[in-house]
């Protein structure tokens, strides 16, 4: 079975509830997941904004999630997920935080890709690395990916 990322609050490709947006609560959506290889360790979750600051004409990738570490026993996590599960680690976001920032797109539907990987390796403590960081201590060791895809525009 292949790996794949759901989110009960809304379908691939479909339009993210504001309630997990700067118009709303701000707070992270549910997320699920399954079909985990036997060989994975841990996963890393990203979840990122290819299409800033203008649909029409990007010009950054803009972070809005760094998790690390996550234990493959789990499924998910809830939504408004505060408190992480044991071992899991938190990288630095594009505000220069950790933590979940939720869409807040200056202009037009932007996408926000939420990209889970399966590592065969629990990773070292990077501190509070930027997803560079991350991606590097993770080359070679992806065994699985998988991605959701939402969109978002202000007022929409």
């Amino acid at each position: 079975m292949d790996m794949i990322i759901t989110s009960s609050a809304f379908s691939h490709n479909g339009a993210i509830p504001k309630a997990y947006t700067c118009e709303g609560r701000d707070i992270s959506p549910p997320l699920a997941w399954k079909g985990i290889p036997g060989t994975a360790r841990s996963l890393v979750l990203i979840v990122d904004d290819p299409d800033a600051p203008d649909p029409q004409a990007p010009r950054m990738t803009w972070v809005h999630w760094v998790l690390y570490n996550l234990p493959v026993g789990i499924s998910g996590l809830p939504e408004a997920a505060r408190s992480l599960p044991g071992g899991a680690l938190e990288g630095l976001n594009d505000w220069k935080r950790t933590g979940y920032g939720g869409p807040c797109p200056p202009i037009g539907r932007h996408r926000y890709f939420h990209k889970l990987y399966a590592l065969d390796v629990v990773l070292p403590d990077l501190g509070r690395p930027t997803t560079k960081a991350l991606e590097q201590a993770m080359k070679g060791h992806i065994v699985a990916e998988a991605q959701l895809v939402g969109t978002y525009q202000k007022g929409g």
